[in-house]
């Protein structure tokens, strides 16, 4: 079955690629085994070196790497930029730091020594999405390369050819063939993959059911996973929030990707005394935005990856409006070809309506309004998700005391949620389980191993 890339913001199909068939699969699980039997006795130091230059790469290559991004799935040209400088920071970040973390840790006991390693697991299998095509690879690749062990990557079918420059990006640095391969391959070939004895692990950064089914499908195997999925992070601004940046900052955290991302702020709760003030800033900041062709430079908000996206965000917001609540600035999608959707808020959210039960994936702002802090806390963790979640107030000591009880794998007081490679990375309930980033997601792919001596 052929993979077709397709321009949301035009949608004409920009190129079509050959899936590989079962031997050439194969192939490539064969080879990322052989690499890894040799790879994992490199040098650090080499595996260092290597990684650096990738970071080298991406910087080199930058404007051709983010065009292919902003083509493939709409993301504006400037955080398409951005994404890929993000991604040689991971690099550097781990070529620099992954020694010293994976360094052998000394530990007490009734032997003469003993202590604990880190040998890397295998062939890793990463299921990545399309909305961060390039860093949420990244941010797998680079410690699970400085680990020791291999990578393939399967990704979404929307984005062969940033895939396809992401191998491109380990093959120009001269890391050795095997260590980092594409699978161009649809879904439905993902459990073959995952079952093969070749294959150690898996990780996985997209929907709940696709979570769902990788984490099944690895467990029937006794396979280590980790999955970072899908979020409904609230942004709770209390009364004594810096009203204007707080609304400034809400505008951007709902926005960033056109809205399309796991740790979007999506569920604005905020507190009655100053929901009005708040609003207005917030309205206004989201009305003000540039909504355009994504390879423009002054777009700020590009088109929705897909068709499909767009019309489920529509009826989401729909169905929500029908049962009470109120649109206040956008609310359906732009004239003209291309999947684009304004900025949107809408007011009166509550229990039961699709926009504060359900994830939503694009440029649509819920904002509920709640009597105090404690009931922002509880409505904040009204939810199936718990990924991310920005609080906003002035009283800092409050705050710490707040986020102890905020269900989130991050908290965020008054800045936007976001990934940073010194920070760990991921979720509880449906958003997932394990951790990217820092010194605590390098060691998900590692054999925590005990040496004991007599």
């Amino acid at each position: 079955m052929p993979i077709s890339s397709i321009n949301p913001a035009t949608g004409e199909i920009l190129e079509t690629f050959v899936a590989d068939d079962s031997t050439a699969i194969e192939k490539k699980i064969e080879c990322a085994r052989e690499r890894f039997l040799a790879w994992r006795e490199t040098a650090m130091a080499e595996r260092a070196r290597l990684l650096h230059r990738a970071a080298a790469v991406l910087r080199e290559d930058v404007e051709r790497f983010a065009r292919a991004m902003t083509l493939e799935m709409g993301k504006p040209i400037v955080q398409s930029r951005a994404e890929v400088e993000k991604c040689a920071w991971v690099c550097s970040y781990y070529a620099e730091h992954a020694a010293d973390i994976l360094e052998k840790e000394i530990l007490p006991s009734d032997g003469s020594r003993s202590y604990a390693r880190f040998d890397p697991l295998g062939v890793v299998l990463a299921v990545m999405p399309w909305n961060f095509p390039f860093w949420q690879v990244f941010r797998f690749a680079a410690p699970a390369l400085m680990a020791g062990n291999t990578g393939l990557l399967k990704h979404a079918s929307n984005v062969p050819r940033c895939a396809l420059l992401i191998e491109e990006v380990f093959t120009t640095a001269g890391f050795p063939d095997g260590c980092f391969q594409t699978l161009l391959i649809p879904s439905s070939s993902v459990p073959a993959v995952l079952e093969h004895p070749h294959v150690a692990a898996a990780t996985l950064t997209g929907s709940e059911q696709a979570g769902s089914q990788v984490a099944g499908g690895a467990g029937a195997h006794l396979k280590k996973t980790v999955l970072e999925l899908g979020g409904s992070d609230p942004f709770i601004v209390l009364a004594d929030a810096d009203i204007d940046k707080a609304a400034a900052t809400a505008a951007t955290a709902r926005m960033i990707n056109t809205g399309q991302s796991c740790i979007a702020a999506k569920r604005f709760i905020v507190v009655e005394d100053i929901a009005e003030s708040f609003l207005e800033r917030f309205v206004s900041a989201m009305a003000g935005m540039c909504v355009g062709d994504p390879l423009d430079e002054e777009t700020e908000v590009g088109a929705m990856a897909r068709e499909d996206l767009l019309l489920e965000l529509d009826s989401q917001l729909h169905m929500s409006v029908e049962l009470g609540a109120r649109v206040l600035t956008g609310g359906s999608r732009l004239d003209g070809p291309g999947a684009f959707y304004p900025p949107t808020v809408v007011a009166g959210v509550r229990k039961g309506m699709p926009l504060y039960d359900q994830e939503t994936f694009g440029p649509v702002a819920a904002v509920i309004t709640v009597r105090n802090a404690e009931e922002a806390v509880r409505v904040a963790n009204d939810s199936e998700f718990g990924l991310g979640a920005s609080l906003w107030t002035r009283d800092l000591d409050r705050a710490e005391i707040l986020a102890a009880h905020i269900e989130s794998g991050s908290v965020f007081i008054n800045g936007l949620v976001k990934s940073d490679p010194r920070l760990p990375f991921g979720g509880i309930k449906k958003s997932g389980y394990g951790r990217e980033l820092s010194h605590y997601g390098i060691k998900e792919f590692v054999n925590i191993k005990t040496v004991w001596i007599a």
